[in-house]
Parts: C-alpha cells; sequence; structure tokens
C-alpha cells in the first residue's frame, strides 16, 4: 500500500474538515521566538503563499511572541477565505525568551481566549488549544472553563498539547476533545502510544517539531539516500512518512521563509511504497 490511498483531508471533531498538511505559526517570529520577526514582509508573504498553495489549516498561540503570531495572521490573511481553519492555544505563559510557564486558571485561560478571539479577528475559533496542562490547577476547572467558552459560541472545538493517554482520557470524561498536539517526528517517537489512541478514537494528532530527522538525514544516512533516489529531498520525504504513518495525522511544519515552506508543501506530493515506510520506521 501506497499513501495514495490514504485521505487527503480530515474532519477535526468529524465536522471540520482540514487539508492534511497544515502550516504551524511558531516561527514566525524568528528562531528566537519572542518579539516581532526579523523580516515582518516575510512573514506576511509566508502566510499568503501557504494559503496559495492549499493549506486550510493555520496553527498558532498566544504565547508565540507573545502574541505577535496571531496578529500576524490576522493581517495576512483577514478577511479568511472560506475554509480555512485557524487553530490558537492557550495555558503556557511566556516571561522571557525560553521561560515557559503552565498557566491554568480558569480566569485566565478565558481572558486569553477572549484575547485571541481580538486579535485574529474571529467570532469563534474553531479549534482553541490547551497548550500545557497545569499541574497546579485541577483538570476539570481548565477544561470546565473552556467547556463554558465553547457552550457560548466562542470556541468549536477543544484540543490538548503534550499530553499522555491518561490524560487525554481523563480529559474527554470533562469535556469533549477533538485534538491532540504532542511533539512528534521520524526521528522522535516518544508518543507514539498517544498517536495509536488518537488513530483508535477518531481524534486528529497535530506533530510539532515535525521535521525532526536526527543522524537519519545526515550525509550517506538512510532519509538522505531515499531522497536522493526519489529526486526528492529529506525534509519532503520525512512529512510524507508521518502522513504515510496514520490518517489521523496532520503536520504543521513552520518557517519564517517562503522557499522553505514551498519546499515542505512539495511533500504533499511525495508517495511512499510500504518498503520505504517501513525501513526509515525501523531506525
Amino acid at each position: 500500500m501506497t499513501n495514495d490511498v490514504l485521505p487527503l483531508s480530515f474532519a477535526i471533531g468529524g465536522d471540520l474538515p482540514v487539508r492534511r498538511l497544515g502550516f504551524g505559526a511558531m516561527n514566525l517570529t524568528g528562531p528566537g521566538v519572542w518579539g516581532e520577526p526579523r523580516d515582518y514582509e516575510e512573514a506576511i508573504r509566508v502566510l499568503r503563499r501557504a494559503v496559495e498553495l492549499g493549506v486550510t489549516l493555520v496553527d498558532t498561540a498566544d504565547s508565540y511572541g507573545p502574541e505577535v503570531s496571531e496578529r500576524i495572521i490576522r493581517q495576512a490573511l483577514h478577511p479568511y477565505p472560506a475554509g480555512l481553519v485557524i487553530a490558537t492555544k492557550a495555558g503556557f505563559a511566556r516571561t522571557g525568551p525560553g521561560r515557559w510557564h503552565p498557566l491554568g486558571r480558569p480566569e485566565y485561560l478565558r481572558q486569553q481566549a477572549e484575547l485571541s478571539l481580538r486579535h485574529l479577528a474571529l467570532e469563534r475559533i474553531d479549534l482553541f488549544q490547551l497548550h500545557r496542562i497545569d499541574p497546579r490547577v485541577p483538570l476539570a476547572d481548565q477544561l470546565g472553563a473552556l467547556a463554558e467558552l465553547r457552550q457560548e459560541g466562542k470556541i468549536r472545538h477543544l484540543g490538548l498539547s503534550e499530553v499522555s493517554v491518561e490524560q487525554v482520557r481523563q480529559a474527554r470524561e470533562i469535556a469533549p476533545i477533538a485534538t491532540v498536539q504532542n511533539r512528534y517526528s521520524l526521528a522522535d517517537r516518544r508518543w507514539e502510544d498517544v498517536l495509536e489512541y488518537c488513530e483508535a478514537e477518531g481524534l486528529g494528532f497535530l506533530p510539532w517539531q515535525p521535521l525532526e530527522t536526527g543522524d537519519l538525514a545526515r550525509p550517506g544516512g538512510p532519509l538522505a539516500g531515499i531522497a536522493r533516489e526519489r529526486e526528492t529531498t529529506p525534509v519532503q520525504f520525512a512529512l510524507a512518512w508521518l502522513l504515510h504513518r496514520s490518517p489521523v495525522m496532520l503536520p504543521i511544519p513552520g518557517t519564517s521563509r517562503v522557499a522553505h515552506l514551498e519546499e515542505n508543501l512539495g511533500a504533499a506530493e511525495v508517495r511512499l511504497s510500504e518498503a520505504e515506510f517501513r525501513a526509515l520506521g525501523a531506525r
């Protein structure tokens, strides 16, 4: 089997269709991910080009910048084209470069959701994700605040980030969960059990940092070798491997350059044989 037979789209929450290769907006603010982007106009071009190339899922967070990423998305893409899903997150506060803190107080989450609505110029956020579970606040209180916003029509679907299978199960007893966003790539599959759970339950799985390839892409490495034989790039093949891995996989590679964006999205045209998929997965 090749990924020719895998679906090219996925319906988040069963009713929100997106193309399975999206765009992650974290890197729009540059390598330091703090403050304004080094090249603001290029960031605008990246977002517009992503939509031109068919991206229908853009993932961001209140802490990217902070707040800068959401505002760039609004400037570049509003009024949003029909079918474009903007996903954002809250619950991981920033106090400086490299300083992240889970913050799940209900009043804070509600405040941040309201700010995201304003920054993105949305009446409803299609996918709002709890960026991290705050161990100091009962999970029922954190998700309860988001569930209330959902009941008010300000959030369509809820998601989680960096969670275990047990945490997803606990969360689903409190509120409907549509997606999970955990770190996952060809070189880092520590959350394999969470991906398998999501696939079994029909939850979307958004792998962050999906381009990590480790030693596989080094000169002479297996990924570099296969990519060279197939006249593609290691990045494209690594993303194609993710798309092949599961029909609920929604990679969101990010970049601040149009050229890199176009390379990343070219992965949608790469088809793996089952032998290639298994060979790379065994590494």
